[in-house]
């Protein structure tokens, strides 16, 4: 057990952590160009944050959330997502008494006790934004926009954006005594988890992944032919925005998002066989109900980066490569050490990717090495070399090798 990582858990190493580390890249650079500040959140909060915020009929709430009691005897919750406690930071430190909107970006660690699978394991990193203080479709348009300029950055090709409306608590009310009307006739036939739903949230059930009950939700009554004439109007002014600006969507009424504080607008990005990579909405109510004094429409997304991943092995993406070593410093003899290290440091501080010798090798073994870690270009430093303040450089694609002065090794390597 000592040496074995929990289940549902990853190490970051090698290609794995090269992709995340451009992911992440790309995710910083594009929230740069938006005027996206980032911001970092504690990993756990206060059980209550969640179960308001989140829901408590909600299966991270009620199955999937890691809570325990710490020695002051408070309930205490891994964040299972980033919205909640981003709003929380939003609201503590009065981020809404500056000039709003206010756009945030979070690249964080989220915990859910749930079954591992492809892409969805009990710790997983989720890239999200949440955008505050604007009730207009645009805010949608922007995070779309936004999401969509990723992925095509990242290359990814099969990726599909579907929108639907959920409506707010207002028309929420017609449709859920229609929904709750539909679910009785069905009531023997539901998992035990949605019959207790039934009452409390029906919507929930739309959003079940037992068969059964994905069955029998297909033909139950959709959020967007309750609709009041609020919702309907910010519904239609989106789908026109995202016409007029030529980006692809299809309405898609089964999406309700897993999380209760969403309304209006609720989106996700699919692949080609219709697994969700990206979710997000407008939650105008998460902060008065977190914060019964303020009342600000807010909008936001996240995504797993581990599903970023599998959909970039899925769809055969090629990242850019690794930066090769750009030279790899030989030592010849004890003396010769504190010279090419001083080299290598130099070479570093001017950005050049420079390796060295640290286990003693013998000269074959240091090029045999210098050869596996693919680097262009090798000098052996020894005491000819530092007496003649001269070094043959070699070229590792062509075997070229040539004379260089030491000092004029950084002018080789620019060019």
């Amino acid at each position: 057990m000592i040496t074995q990582r929990p289940k549902g858990t990853q190490d970051w190493y090698g290609s794995n952590m090269y992709k995340r580390t451009i992911i992440e890249e790309i995710a910083r650079k594009i929230c740069k160009a938006y005027h996206i500040k980032e911001i970092i959140t504690p990993v756990f909060e206060h059980t209550i944050l969640f179960q308001r915020g989140v829901g408590e009929t909600t299966d991270v709430v009620q199955k999937e959330m890691y809570t325990f009691m710490d020695k002051g005897n408070r309930s205490i919750t891994l964040k299972p997502e980033g919205t909640a406690g981003t709003v929380r930071a939003y609201l503590e430190n009065s981020l809404y008494a500056e000039s709003q909107p206010t756009k945030l970006f979070y690249i964080t660690p989220a915990f859910r006790y749930e079954n591992p699978q492809s892409g969805r394991l009990r710790q997983h990193h989720q890239f999200g934004v949440e955008f505050f203080g604007s009730a207009s479709p645009l805010a949608e348009v922007e995070l779309i926009t936004l999401l969509m300029e990723f992925m095509k950055e990242l290359g990814l090709k099969g990726v599909k954006l579907h929108i639907n409306s959920i409506g707010c608590k207002n028309c929420r009310k017609e449709y859920n005594k229609a929904l709750l009307e539909f679910l009785k006739r069905h009531e023997d036939k539901l998992c035990g988890t949605c019959k207790e739903r039934m009452e409390k949230n029906p919507l929930r059930i739309i959003d079940c992944k037992v068969d059964g009950c994905k069955e029998i939700v297909k033909d139950a009554p959709r959020t967007i032919e309750y609709l009041d004439e609020e919702c309907k109007d910010h519904f239609n002014d989106l789908q026109s925005l995202l016409n007029e600006l030529n980006i692809p969507f299809e309405v898609d009424t089964g999406i309700v998002r897993g999380l209760d504080y969403y309304t209006k607008t609720v989106f996700e990005f699919v692949n080609g066989e219709g697994f969700t990579l990206c979710g997000g909405g407008r939650y105008d109510n998460l902060i008065h109900e977190i914060d019964g004094k303020q009342d600000i429409p807010a909008v936001g997304f996240g995504f797993g980066i581990e599903r970023i991943i599998n959909e970039l092995e899925t769809e055969k993406v090629e990242l850019p490569k690794e930066p090769a070593v750009d030279l790899y410093v030989g030592i010849l003899g004890k003396e010769s050490k504190a010279a090419a290290y001083s080299l290598v440091r130099d070479l570093r501080k001017e950005g050049f990717i420079i390796e060295t010798d640290y286990m003693d090798r013998s000269v074959k073994a240091q090029m045999k090495y210098a050869n596996k870690i693919g680097a262009k270009h090798t000098v052996i430093i020894g005491a000819d070399e530092l007496a003649a303040k001269k070094v043959n450089i070699k070229d590792m694609d062509r075997g070229e090798q040539f004379e260089l002065s030491l000092d004029k090794i950084s002018d080789f390597l620019k060019r």
